[in-house]
């Protein structure tokens, strides 16, 4: 029987459990979307909501708090500067977990974890311009080599 069991063990250890969800939530925070199993988007829900209600109120207990749980000082601040604001008049259920089918190895349910303002017009929209500005920084570093070796 089952009862009563208050989480998802993932068939891991304890340690390994808590390093991949940290991590799956992290990723999270910095994409705003991630592609996982059903049974790891759940539990990585679970500690996201938390997180995201903790960081809320932003205050230095709560950034120490949520500090303990991510690791990336940048994603930190992006969770209290930029996610957690976005938010701040939603009650809970801040993520949503799309259905995208099966696995080909193994038939596990593949899913999509998000965030549920992610918005992927924009989010195309900044890798255009940041495409458009990297080639545009190649552009102006290849006449520069080509002169220095018609140069020699």
């Amino acid at each position: 029987m089952n009862h009563r069991t208050g989480f998802n063990a993932l068939s891991r250890t304890s340690a390994h459990r808590r390093a991949m969800l940290r991590n799956m939530v992290t990723s999270l925070f910095r994409f705003e979307r991630i592609t996982t199993t059903k049974a790891k988007a759940k539990e990585a829900r679970r500690k996201a909501e938390k997180l995201v209600t903790r960081a809320k109120v932003d205050s230095v207990h709560n950034r120490r708090e949520v500090a303990k749980y991510i690791a990336d000082e940048k994603i930190l601040n992006k969770l209290f500067t930029d996610i957690a604001p976005r938010m701040k008049e939603r009650n809970g259920g801040y993520t949503r977990i799309l259905k995208l089918g099966f696995r080909e190895g193994d038939a596990a349910d593949v899913v999509i974890l998000e965030l549920v303002d992610y918005n992927l017009e924009q989010v195309e929209e900044k890798k255009a311009a940041a495409k458009a500005k990297k080639d545009a920084k190649k552009a102006e570093k290849k006449p520069a080599k080509k002169e220095a070796k018609e140069s020699k």
